[in-house]
């Protein structure tokens, strides 16, 4: 299998696995740079993650061009990914999400941060991005390069960003790593929120992870650890785990 058909089954996989696990719905996306031409990037057309087929994906510039578009519509908010690829040469994958358990997180002054050692690739506190401050009231999306370097920029070399009334982005080094934190973003935003609801609120009286201690497990988000999680969740989603591109 070459590394192109390994990338295009693997986005195939994510998009079903994210909705299966209730990180996405009828909207969302996930991306991975090109395999071959580190330049562009493969994003599916518009279409609910649950319907994705390998047909559906296709190539971009980081602008935002289309390749060989074939009459297949675009996800407006394909200049998240574009932009965040164009600043992030480390980045292999990135999804967009309107994980429900976030949305609380980005409206609010509630930090998110990592208090269960498997939501540690969240990073040390997760920043938010807010469209209105520099570019006034819009329609929340990220319909433009201008917003998805703003966007990019804010993410800055994290894992993570929450945006307000929106929803969040998740960056990764490859597929199976930014669905892997993009699935315990979500889990570590409804812990949190109960780990508020019994200290009535109070941010102090819950213990967080050390920054110390998110970084020693960070380091152990191995290939191995992904791949176990990505096995379970590619069988519940009804797709089977493939090897690695020869």
């Amino acid at each position: 299998m070459s590394k192109l058909d390994f990338i295009l089954e693997e986005l195939v996989t994510a998009n079903r696995i994210l909705a299966n696990e209730g990180i996405v719905d009828s909207f969302g996306h996930v991306s991975a740079r090109h395999p071959d031409d580190p330049q562009h990037f493969l994003l599916s057309r518009a279409r609910a993650p649950e319907r994705i087929e390998r047909d559906d994906i296709v190539e971009y510039t980081f602008d935002g061009t289309a390749i060989d578009e074939r009459g297949r519509a675009p996800y407006l908010e394909r200049f998240i990914h574009g932009a965040i690829y164009e600043a992030r040469p480390d980045v292999h994958a990135v999804v967009h999400n309107h994980s429900p358990s976030t949305i609380p997180f980005g409206v609010t002054t509630k930090k998110l941060k990592p208090l269960l050692h498997m939501c540690a690739s969240m990073g040390h506190e997760v920043p938010v991005w807010d469209s209105h401050d520099k570019f006034g009231d819009t329609a929340l999306l990220v319909s433009d390069m201008d917003m998805g370097r703003d966007l990019a920029h804010l993410i800055g070399p994290r894992p993570t960003a929450l945006m307000r009334g929106h929803g969040a982005t998740v960056v990764g080094r490859s597929v199976r790593h930014a669905v892997f934190v993009s699935v315990y973003l979500e889990l570590g935003a409804k812990l949190q929120m109960q780990a508020m609801a019994m200290s009535l609120g109070e941010m102090g009286e819950i213990k967080f992870l050390t920054p110390g201690e998110v970084d020693k497990i960070i380091g152990r988000v191995t290939p191995y650890t992904l791949n176990r999680a990505w096995e379970n969740w590619a069988r519940r989603a009804g797709r089977e785990m493939q090897p690695e591109a020869g």
